[in-house]
Protein backbone atom coordinates (compact mmCIF):
# COMPACT_ATOMS: atom_id res chain seq x y z
CA UNK A 1 0.00 0.00 0.00
CA UNK A 2 2.99 2.29 0.41
CA UNK A 3 4.25 1.88 -3.17
CA UNK A 4 4.36 4.96 -5.41
CA UNK A 5 1.70 3.52 -7.71
CA UNK A 6 -0.67 2.76 -4.84
CA UNK A 7 -0.17 6.18 -3.26
CA UNK A 8 -0.75 7.92 -6.58
CA UNK A 9 -3.94 5.94 -7.09
CA UNK A 10 -5.15 7.03 -3.65
CA UNK A 11 -4.27 10.66 -4.36
CA UNK A 12 -6.29 10.47 -7.59
CA UNK A 13 -9.23 8.98 -5.73
CA UNK A 14 -9.15 11.67 -3.04
CA UNK A 15 -8.93 14.44 -5.63
CA UNK A 16 -11.96 12.99 -7.44
CA UNK A 17 -13.90 12.81 -4.16
CA UNK A 18 -13.02 16.40 -3.27
CA UNK A 19 -13.94 17.63 -6.75
CA UNK A 20 -17.35 15.94 -6.54
CA UNK A 21 -18.09 17.52 -3.15
CA UNK A 22 -16.88 20.94 -4.32
CA UNK A 23 -19.17 20.88 -7.37
CA UNK A 24 -22.14 19.72 -5.32
CA UNK A 25 -21.86 22.77 -3.07
CA UNK A 26 -21.83 25.03 -6.12
CA UNK A 27 -25.29 24.12 -7.48
CA UNK A 28 -27.09 26.97 -9.26
CA UNK A 29 -29.67 29.00 -7.31
CA UNK A 30 -31.57 31.44 -9.60
CA UNK A 31 -31.21 35.02 -8.42
CA UNK A 32 -28.51 34.16 -5.90
CA UNK A 33 -25.85 32.36 -7.91
CA UNK A 34 -23.87 34.37 -10.44
CA UNK A 35 -24.38 33.62 -14.13
CA UNK A 36 -20.81 34.12 -15.26
CA UNK A 37 -19.96 35.47 -18.71
CA UNK A 38 -17.21 32.83 -18.96
CA UNK A 39 -15.23 30.39 -16.88
CA UNK A 40 -13.06 27.31 -16.83
CA UNK A 41 -14.87 24.00 -17.23
CA UNK A 42 -12.80 21.05 -16.04
CA UNK A 43 -13.01 17.73 -14.21
CA UNK A 44 -11.05 15.68 -11.71
CA UNK A 45 -9.13 14.28 -14.67
CA UNK A 46 -7.44 17.64 -15.29
CA UNK A 47 -6.61 17.96 -11.58
CA UNK A 48 -5.11 14.48 -11.51
CA UNK A 49 -2.80 14.98 -14.50
CA UNK A 50 -1.59 18.21 -12.91
CA UNK A 51 -1.00 16.35 -9.66
CA UNK A 52 1.04 13.78 -11.60
CA UNK A 53 3.33 16.54 -12.87
CA UNK A 54 3.85 17.80 -9.33
CA UNK A 55 4.59 14.30 -8.09
CA UNK A 56 7.08 13.70 -10.91
CA UNK A 57 9.03 16.71 -9.74
CA UNK A 58 9.88 18.40 -13.08
CA UNK A 59 7.98 21.68 -13.37
CA UNK A 60 9.53 23.39 -16.40
CA UNK A 61 7.94 22.64 -19.76
CA UNK A 62 8.96 19.18 -21.01
CA UNK A 63 7.25 16.11 -22.53
CA UNK A 64 3.68 17.25 -21.77
CA UNK A 65 4.44 20.58 -23.39
CA UNK A 66 5.84 19.03 -26.55
CA UNK A 67 2.88 16.66 -26.83
CA UNK A 68 0.39 19.49 -26.33
CA UNK A 69 2.11 21.58 -29.00
CA UNK A 70 1.85 18.75 -31.52
CA UNK A 71 -1.78 17.95 -30.65
CA UNK A 72 -2.80 21.60 -30.86
CA UNK A 73 -1.09 22.10 -34.23
CA UNK A 74 -2.74 18.93 -35.56
CA UNK A 75 -6.17 20.04 -34.33
CA UNK A 76 -5.95 23.47 -35.97
CA UNK A 77 -4.15 22.27 -39.09
CA UNK A 78 -1.03 24.36 -38.51
CA UNK A 79 2.53 23.25 -39.23
CA UNK A 80 3.78 23.85 -35.70
CA UNK A 81 2.76 25.31 -32.33
CA UNK A 82 4.76 26.92 -29.54
CA UNK A 83 3.18 27.24 -26.11
CA UNK A 84 3.52 30.58 -24.33
CA UNK A 85 2.32 32.03 -21.04
CA UNK A 86 -0.65 34.02 -22.43
CA UNK A 87 -2.48 35.01 -25.59
CA UNK A 88 -1.03 38.48 -25.23
CA UNK A 89 2.46 36.96 -25.22
CA UNK A 90 1.50 35.03 -28.35
CA UNK A 91 0.69 38.32 -30.11
CA UNK A 92 3.96 39.81 -28.89
CA UNK A 93 5.92 36.76 -30.07
CA UNK A 94 4.21 36.79 -33.46
CA UNK A 95 5.49 40.25 -34.31
CA UNK A 96 8.86 39.69 -32.68
CA UNK A 97 9.20 36.74 -35.04
CA UNK A 98 8.12 38.67 -38.13
CA UNK A 99 10.59 41.48 -37.33
CA UNK A 100 13.55 39.11 -36.78
CA UNK A 101 16.68 39.85 -38.80
CA UNK A 102 16.85 36.11 -39.58
CA UNK A 103 13.59 36.16 -41.56
CA UNK A 104 14.04 37.27 -45.20
CA UNK A 105 11.83 40.26 -46.00
CA UNK A 106 11.05 40.79 -42.32
CA UNK A 107 8.89 43.63 -41.03
CA UNK A 108 10.74 46.78 -40.00
CA UNK A 109 10.00 49.80 -37.83
CA UNK A 110 7.56 52.10 -39.61
CA UNK A 111 5.86 49.34 -41.61
CA UNK A 112 2.06 49.41 -41.51
CA UNK A 113 -0.25 46.63 -40.32
CA UNK A 114 -3.99 46.81 -41.08
CA UNK A 115 -6.16 45.74 -38.15
CA UNK A 116 -9.68 46.44 -36.82
CA UNK A 117 -10.21 49.39 -34.49
CA UNK A 118 -12.67 47.33 -32.43
CA UNK A 119 -10.22 45.02 -30.70
CA UNK A 120 -8.39 43.89 -27.58
CA UNK A 121 -5.58 46.21 -26.40
CA UNK A 122 -2.67 43.76 -26.39
CA UNK A 123 -3.16 43.05 -30.11
CA UNK A 124 -2.39 46.68 -30.86
CA UNK A 125 0.29 46.76 -28.14
CA UNK A 126 2.17 43.98 -29.96
CA UNK A 127 2.47 46.31 -32.96
CA UNK A 128 3.39 49.39 -30.95
CA UNK A 129 6.10 47.53 -29.02
CA UNK A 130 7.77 46.63 -32.34
CA UNK A 131 7.42 50.17 -33.72
CA UNK A 132 4.97 49.04 -36.38
CA UNK A 133 2.15 51.39 -37.39
CA UNK A 134 -1.40 50.11 -36.96
CA UNK A 135 -3.82 51.14 -39.70
CA UNK A 136 -7.30 50.98 -38.23
CA UNK A 137 -10.39 49.98 -40.19
CA UNK A 138 -14.00 49.86 -39.08
CA UNK A 139 -16.02 46.69 -38.49
CA UNK A 140 -19.40 45.48 -39.67
CA UNK A 141 -21.99 45.90 -36.86
CA UNK A 142 -23.40 42.38 -37.32
CA UNK A 143 -20.28 40.24 -37.82
CA UNK A 144 -18.06 42.59 -35.72
CA UNK A 145 -15.28 41.97 -38.28
CA UNK A 146 -13.87 44.27 -40.99
CA UNK A 147 -15.24 44.10 -44.52
CA UNK A 148 -12.62 42.86 -47.02
CA UNK A 149 -13.17 45.91 -49.24
CA UNK A 150 -12.36 48.21 -46.31
CA UNK A 151 -9.14 46.26 -45.70
CA UNK A 152 -8.11 46.60 -49.33
CA UNK A 153 -8.99 50.30 -49.35
CA UNK A 154 -6.67 50.81 -46.35
CA UNK A 155 -3.55 49.51 -48.12
CA UNK A 156 -0.86 52.14 -48.58
CA UNK A 157 2.74 52.28 -49.76
CA UNK A 158 4.07 51.21 -46.33
CA UNK A 159 1.53 48.44 -45.68
CA UNK A 160 3.17 45.05 -45.09
CA UNK A 161 0.65 42.96 -43.16
CA UNK A 162 -2.99 42.32 -42.20
CA UNK A 163 -3.74 41.32 -38.62
CA UNK A 164 -7.28 39.90 -38.41
CA UNK A 165 -9.18 39.11 -35.24
CA UNK A 166 -11.97 36.54 -35.35
CA UNK A 167 -14.12 38.61 -33.02
CA UNK A 168 -15.99 36.63 -30.35
CA UNK A 169 -15.37 33.47 -32.39
CA UNK A 170 -16.87 34.72 -35.66
CA UNK A 171 -14.45 34.03 -38.54
CA UNK A 172 -13.50 36.74 -41.00
CA UNK A 173 -14.18 36.38 -44.72
CA UNK A 174 -10.95 34.48 -45.25
CA UNK A 175 -11.30 33.82 -48.99
CA UNK A 176 -11.39 37.51 -49.85
CA UNK A 177 -8.81 38.49 -47.23
CA UNK A 178 -6.37 35.80 -48.40
CA UNK A 179 -6.88 37.00 -51.96
CA UNK A 180 -6.12 40.60 -50.92
CA UNK A 181 -3.01 39.51 -48.99
CA UNK A 182 -1.71 37.53 -51.97
CA UNK A 183 -2.51 40.27 -54.48
CA UNK A 184 -0.60 42.89 -52.48
CA UNK A 185 2.14 40.58 -51.12
CA UNK A 186 1.14 41.12 -47.47
CA UNK A 187 1.68 38.89 -44.45
CA UNK A 188 -1.56 37.63 -42.91
CA UNK A 189 -1.68 37.03 -39.15
CA UNK A 190 -4.73 35.69 -37.28
CA UNK A 191 -5.72 36.19 -33.67
CA UNK A 192 -7.91 33.19 -32.74
CA UNK A 193 -7.99 33.80 -28.99
CA UNK A 194 -11.82 33.90 -29.11
CA UNK A 195 -12.20 31.36 -31.88
CA UNK A 196 -10.73 27.94 -31.09
CA UNK A 197 -12.82 25.44 -33.03
CA UNK A 198 -14.39 27.98 -35.39
CA UNK A 199 -14.29 27.07 -39.08
CA UNK A 200 -14.49 28.92 -42.36
CA UNK A 201 -15.63 26.72 -45.25
CA UNK A 202 -14.65 23.66 -43.23
CA UNK A 203 -11.17 24.90 -42.35
CA UNK A 204 -10.16 25.83 -38.80
CA UNK A 205 -9.37 29.42 -37.97
CA UNK A 206 -5.66 29.66 -37.24
CA UNK A 207 -4.70 27.68 -40.34
CA UNK A 208 -4.92 30.56 -42.83
CA UNK A 209 -2.26 33.06 -41.73
CA UNK A 210 1.51 32.77 -41.76
CA UNK A 211 1.14 32.97 -37.95
CA UNK A 212 -1.81 32.80 -35.60
CA UNK A 213 -2.21 33.35 -31.89
CA UNK A 214 -4.27 31.54 -29.25
CA UNK A 215 -5.17 32.17 -25.60
CA UNK A 216 -5.92 29.70 -22.82
CA UNK A 217 -7.12 32.28 -20.29
CA UNK A 218 -10.01 30.75 -18.27
CA UNK A 219 -12.56 32.85 -20.19
CA UNK A 220 -11.58 31.22 -23.46
CA UNK A 221 -12.51 27.92 -25.06
CA UNK A 222 -10.02 25.80 -23.13
CA UNK A 223 -7.69 26.72 -20.30
CA UNK A 224 -4.30 25.72 -18.94
CA UNK A 225 -4.48 26.28 -15.19
CA UNK A 226 -5.28 29.97 -15.38
CA UNK A 227 -3.13 31.57 -18.05
CA UNK A 228 -1.47 30.30 -21.22
CA UNK A 229 -1.43 30.68 -24.96
CA UNK A 230 0.17 29.50 -28.17
CA UNK A 231 1.75 30.74 -31.37
CA UNK A 232 0.75 28.68 -34.43
CA UNK A 233 3.16 28.64 -37.35
CA UNK A 234 2.33 27.98 -41.00
CA UNK A 235 5.75 28.81 -42.49
CA UNK A 236 8.60 26.58 -41.31
CA UNK A 237 11.14 29.36 -41.91
CA UNK A 238 9.74 30.98 -38.76
CA UNK A 239 9.96 27.94 -36.48
CA UNK A 240 13.47 28.34 -35.07
CA UNK A 241 13.11 32.13 -34.91
CA UNK A 242 9.94 31.88 -32.81
CA UNK A 243 11.48 29.24 -30.54
CA UNK A 244 14.57 31.36 -29.97
CA UNK A 245 12.58 34.49 -29.14
CA UNK A 246 10.30 32.58 -26.76
CA UNK A 247 13.24 30.88 -25.01
CA UNK A 248 15.38 33.85 -23.89
CA UNK A 249 16.71 34.39 -27.43
CA UNK A 250 18.98 31.37 -27.30
CA UNK A 251 20.23 29.74 -30.47
CA UNK A 252 19.63 26.13 -29.35
CA UNK A 253 16.68 24.40 -31.04
CA UNK A 254 16.57 21.19 -28.97
CA UNK A 255 13.12 21.84 -27.55
CA UNK A 256 11.68 21.35 -24.10
CA UNK A 257 12.95 17.81 -23.55
CA UNK A 258 16.50 18.83 -24.50
CA UNK A 259 17.57 15.76 -26.45
CA UNK A 260 19.83 14.41 -23.70
CA UNK A 261 23.01 15.89 -22.22
CA UNK A 262 24.58 16.58 -25.63
CA UNK A 263 21.43 17.94 -27.25
CA UNK A 264 19.54 16.73 -30.31
CA UNK A 265 22.48 17.53 -32.58
CA UNK A 266 24.94 15.64 -30.35
CA UNK A 267 27.38 18.56 -30.58
CA UNK A 268 26.12 20.83 -27.84
CA UNK A 269 29.61 21.64 -26.50
CA UNK A 270 31.33 21.96 -29.91
CA UNK A 271 29.90 25.35 -30.85
CA UNK A 272 31.97 28.54 -30.72
CA UNK A 273 31.55 32.26 -30.23
CA UNK A 274 34.53 33.53 -32.20
CA UNK A 275 37.38 31.24 -31.24
CA UNK A 276 35.97 30.34 -27.81
CA UNK A 277 34.15 27.00 -27.35
CA UNK A 278 30.70 27.63 -25.90
CA UNK A 279 27.72 25.56 -24.75
CA UNK A 280 25.09 25.97 -27.49
CA UNK A 281 22.28 26.23 -24.92
CA UNK A 282 23.90 29.47 -23.77
CA UNK A 283 24.51 31.08 -27.14
CA UNK A 284 21.93 33.80 -27.77
CA UNK A 285 21.01 34.78 -31.33
CA UNK A 286 18.14 37.16 -30.50
CA UNK A 287 17.24 39.75 -27.90
CA UNK A 288 14.44 37.52 -26.68
CA UNK A 289 12.01 36.86 -23.85
CA UNK A 290 11.04 34.08 -21.50
CA UNK A 291 7.45 33.46 -22.54
CA UNK A 292 7.21 29.76 -21.71
CA UNK A 293 4.42 28.22 -19.64
CA UNK A 294 5.08 25.36 -17.22
CA UNK A 295 4.53 21.62 -17.53
CA UNK A 296 1.51 21.55 -15.25
CA UNK A 297 -0.31 23.87 -17.67
CA UNK A 298 0.49 21.71 -20.66
CA UNK A 299 -0.79 18.61 -18.87
CA UNK A 300 -4.12 20.31 -18.20
CA UNK A 301 -4.24 21.69 -21.73
CA UNK A 302 -3.98 18.25 -23.29
CA UNK A 303 -7.06 17.02 -21.41
CA UNK A 304 -8.92 20.24 -22.20
CA UNK A 305 -8.12 19.91 -25.90
CA UNK A 306 -9.50 16.37 -25.91
CA UNK A 307 -12.84 17.87 -24.78
CA UNK A 308 -12.91 20.76 -27.26
CA UNK A 309 -15.57 19.35 -29.59
CA UNK A 310 -17.96 18.92 -26.67
CA UNK A 311 -17.19 22.45 -25.48
CA UNK A 312 -17.80 23.87 -28.96
CA UNK A 313 -21.13 22.02 -29.28
CA UNK A 314 -22.34 23.40 -25.95
CA UNK A 315 -21.33 26.95 -26.91
CA UNK A 316 -23.27 26.65 -30.15
CA UNK A 317 -26.30 25.28 -28.33
CA UNK A 318 -26.35 28.12 -25.80
CA UNK A 319 -25.81 30.68 -28.55
CA UNK A 320 -28.75 29.25 -30.53
CA UNK A 321 -31.05 29.47 -27.50
CA UNK A 322 -30.15 33.13 -26.99
CA UNK A 323 -30.58 33.81 -30.69
CA UNK A 324 -34.14 32.49 -30.49
CA UNK A 325 -34.84 34.66 -27.44
CA UNK A 326 -33.48 37.92 -28.86
CA UNK A 327 -35.00 37.49 -32.32
CA UNK A 328 -38.21 39.10 -30.99
CA UNK A 329 -36.20 42.05 -29.64
CA UNK A 330 -34.47 43.01 -32.89
CA UNK A 331 -36.18 46.42 -32.72
CA UNK A 332 -33.93 47.04 -29.69
CA UNK A 333 -30.74 45.24 -30.75
CA UNK A 334 -28.46 44.57 -33.70
CA UNK A 335 -27.94 40.82 -33.36
CA UNK A 336 -24.74 38.92 -34.19
CA UNK A 337 -24.48 37.37 -37.63
CA UNK A 338 -22.11 34.59 -38.63
CA UNK A 339 -19.87 35.35 -41.58
CA UNK A 340 -21.10 33.66 -44.76
CA UNK A 341 -19.48 30.23 -45.11
CA UNK A 342 -18.44 30.08 -41.46
CA UNK A 343 -19.39 27.92 -38.49
CA UNK A 344 -18.41 29.94 -35.39
CA UNK A 345 -17.43 28.50 -32.06
CA UNK A 346 -18.92 31.49 -30.29
CA UNK A 347 -17.09 33.06 -27.38
CA UNK A 348 -20.18 34.96 -26.20
CA UNK A 349 -23.48 36.46 -27.34
CA UNK A 350 -23.06 40.15 -28.23
CA UNK A 351 -25.92 42.64 -28.20
CA UNK A 352 -25.60 46.06 -29.84
CA UNK A 353 -28.27 48.49 -28.69
CA UNK A 354 -29.85 50.46 -31.52
CA UNK A 355 -29.58 54.24 -31.39
CA UNK A 356 -33.35 54.69 -31.06
CA UNK A 357 -33.83 52.13 -28.25
CA UNK A 358 -35.55 53.53 -25.12
CA UNK A 359 -32.69 52.43 -22.84
CA UNK A 360 -28.91 52.66 -22.86
CA UNK A 361 -26.18 50.16 -22.10
CA UNK A 362 -25.64 51.40 -18.57
CA UNK A 363 -29.31 50.90 -17.70
CA UNK A 364 -29.65 47.36 -19.02
CA UNK A 365 -26.27 46.07 -17.87
CA UNK A 366 -26.84 47.54 -14.40
CA UNK A 367 -30.19 45.71 -14.29
CA UNK A 368 -28.58 42.43 -15.39
CA UNK A 369 -25.69 42.74 -12.95
CA UNK A 370 -28.13 43.48 -10.14
CA UNK A 371 -29.77 40.16 -11.02
CA UNK A 372 -26.34 38.49 -10.92
CA UNK A 373 -25.93 38.10 -14.69
CA UNK A 374 -22.43 39.13 -15.72
CA UNK A 375 -21.91 41.35 -18.75
CA UNK A 376 -18.88 42.76 -20.53
CA UNK A 377 -18.31 45.38 -23.25
CA UNK A 378 -16.60 44.32 -26.50
CA UNK A 379 -13.20 44.60 -24.84
CA UNK A 380 -11.63 47.97 -25.75
CA UNK A 381 -14.35 48.96 -28.22
CA UNK A 382 -12.77 51.57 -30.48
CA UNK A 383 -9.20 51.23 -29.23
CA UNK A 384 -8.38 54.85 -30.08
CA UNK A 385 -10.81 56.00 -27.38
CA UNK A 386 -8.82 54.18 -24.68
CA UNK A 387 -6.54 56.49 -22.60
CA UNK A 388 -3.37 54.52 -23.25
CA UNK A 389 -3.84 54.42 -27.03
CA UNK A 390 -5.00 57.92 -27.94
CA UNK A 391 -1.54 59.15 -28.89
CA UNK A 392 0.04 56.04 -30.43
CA UNK A 393 1.42 56.43 -33.97
CA UNK A 394 -1.34 55.16 -36.27
CA UNK A 395 -3.39 55.76 -39.39
CA UNK A 396 -7.17 55.50 -39.81
CA UNK A 397 -8.73 54.40 -43.08
CA UNK A 398 -12.26 55.62 -43.61
CA UNK A 399 -14.52 56.29 -40.65
CA UNK A 400 -14.78 54.36 -37.40
CA UNK A 401 -18.49 55.04 -36.91
CA UNK A 402 -19.44 51.43 -36.18
CA UNK A 403 -16.52 51.00 -33.78
CA UNK A 404 -17.65 54.14 -31.97
CA UNK A 405 -21.20 52.81 -31.73
CA UNK A 406 -19.90 49.48 -30.39
CA UNK A 407 -17.77 51.37 -27.88
CA UNK A 408 -20.87 52.96 -26.35
CA UNK A 409 -23.73 50.57 -27.19
CA UNK A 410 -22.49 46.95 -27.21
CA UNK A 411 -22.19 44.36 -24.45
CA UNK A 412 -22.17 40.58 -24.31
CA UNK A 413 -23.38 37.74 -22.11
CA UNK A 414 -21.88 34.30 -21.78
CA UNK A 415 -22.45 31.11 -23.78
CA UNK A 416 -19.59 29.08 -22.28
CA UNK A 417 -20.01 25.34 -21.58
CA UNK A 418 -20.50 25.87 -17.83
CA UNK A 419 -23.95 27.32 -18.51
CA UNK A 420 -26.83 24.87 -18.36
CA UNK A 421 -30.43 25.07 -19.55
CA UNK A 422 -31.23 26.27 -16.02
CA UNK A 423 -28.87 29.23 -16.38
CA UNK A 424 -30.19 30.14 -19.83
CA UNK A 425 -33.83 29.94 -18.68
CA UNK A 426 -33.06 32.28 -15.79
CA UNK A 427 -31.31 34.77 -18.09
CA UNK A 428 -34.32 34.64 -20.41
CA UNK A 429 -36.71 35.45 -17.53
CA UNK A 430 -34.60 38.39 -16.39
CA UNK A 431 -34.47 39.90 -19.88
CA UNK A 432 -38.21 39.39 -20.36
CA UNK A 433 -38.89 41.10 -17.05
CA UNK A 434 -36.74 44.03 -18.12
CA UNK A 435 -38.71 44.43 -21.36
CA UNK A 436 -42.07 44.21 -19.56
CA UNK A 437 -41.36 47.51 -17.87
CA UNK A 438 -44.11 50.03 -18.68
CA UNK A 439 -41.74 52.48 -20.38
CA UNK A 440 -41.15 49.95 -23.16
CA UNK A 441 -44.79 49.11 -23.92
CA UNK A 442 -44.80 51.42 -26.92
CA UNK A 443 -42.52 48.99 -28.64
Amino acid sequence: MNSKAALKKRIHSLIAQYFKLHNKRNSFIPGKSTVHYAGAVYSAKELNVMADVLLNGWFGMSKQGELFEKELADYIGAQHAFLVNSGSSADLLAFATLTSYQFPGHLQAGDEVITPACTFPTLVASLVHHRLIPVFVDVDPETLNPLPEDIERAIGKKTRAIFVVHTLGNPNDMDDILSIAKKHNLFLIEDICDALGSTYKGRKTGSFGILSTESFYPAHHITTAGEGGALLINDRRLTRIAQSLRDWGRACWCGASGGGPNGVCGKRFNYRIGDIPYDHKYIFSHVGYNLKPVEIQAAMGRIQLSRIENFVARRKKNFAMYRALFKKYEHFFILPKATKGSDPSWFSFPLTIRSDAPFDRYTITKYLERHRIETRPIFAGNILRQPGFRTIPHRVSGTLNNSDHIFSHTFFIGVYPGLTQEHVSYVKRVFENFFRRSSFYAY
